[in-house]
């Protein structure tokens, strides 16, 4: 999963805060018991939106199964190669340019699909942006090569900020709600996207929330030894 910015809410401008992804946060703190366990910094949604468009997108798909260390310096390296990052960009750079920047042949493939269907019209981002039903917009990306639902998830929640979307095949997901609850096991992404319907219409705040919840219990000191 793409993390968030690491901002505390105090001290962050009121403009940086989607002001209905942080009342929802409030919500869900008030009125589910698992989550009053969410203190600040994590404790309210310091969501950032990314920027939207063909270059959001390029980037949601290198941080398929990567760390995001690894995403960052692929991103940096192609628009180190580039003025702006653009499907005739992108479509200009060959295939050993791609792996310079640290490409797999998979993600190579991808982003080409993506920019050559930019380019020809068959695929249109900002009808994406423009339709306000979630699951039609992820039905649409998801149309195309190597963007499944985590992807497409991850870009609206992200880059379109929508309200209610939760990735439940996020395995810092899955791990955090196991860690919150104190539940035996993991859950299943199936389980988890169950357990969210309670959270209707807030899961992007839940998400948010669950991830801070998993930098700040991985990211812990470990305590001196004894």
């Amino acid at each position: 999963m793409t993390p968030p910015p690491d901002l505390p809410v105090s001290g962050v401008p009121a403009s940086v805060l989607p002001p209905a992804v942080a009342a929802d946060a409030d919500w869900l703190r008030a009125n589910v018991a698992d989550f009053r366990a969410i203190s600040s910094p994590h404790g309210r949604a310091s969501l950032a939106p990314r920027p939207s468009g063909f270059p959001a997108l390029v980037r949601h798909i290198l941080e398929q199964q990567v760390s995001t260390k690894a995403a960052a310096a692929m991103w940096a390296k192609l628009a180190a190669r580039v003025d702006g990052v653009t499907p005739e960009a992108l479509m200009a750079l060959d295939e050993a340019a791609l792996k310079a920047c640290g490409f797999s042949r998979q993600k190579t493939r991808y982003v080409r699909a993506l920019a050559e269907a930019v380019q020809d019209g068959s695929f249109d981002l900002a009808a994406v942006a423009a339709d306000p039903d979630d699951e039609a917009a992820i039905a649409a990306l998801t149309v195309l090569p190597g963007i499944g639902r985590w992807t497409a998830e991850n870009y609206l929640l992200w880059s379109l900020g929508r309200r209610d979307i939760l990735p439940a095949g996020d395995l810092a997901l899955l791990v955090a709600w196991q860690w919150l609850s104190g539940a035996a096991a993991r859950p299943k992404p199936d389980e988890l996207r169950a357990l969210a319907e309670a959270w209707r219409p807030r899961r992007s705040a839940a998400t948010f929330l669950l991830w801070h919840f998993y930098l700040d219990t991985t990211e812990r000191p470990a305590p001196p030894p004894k």
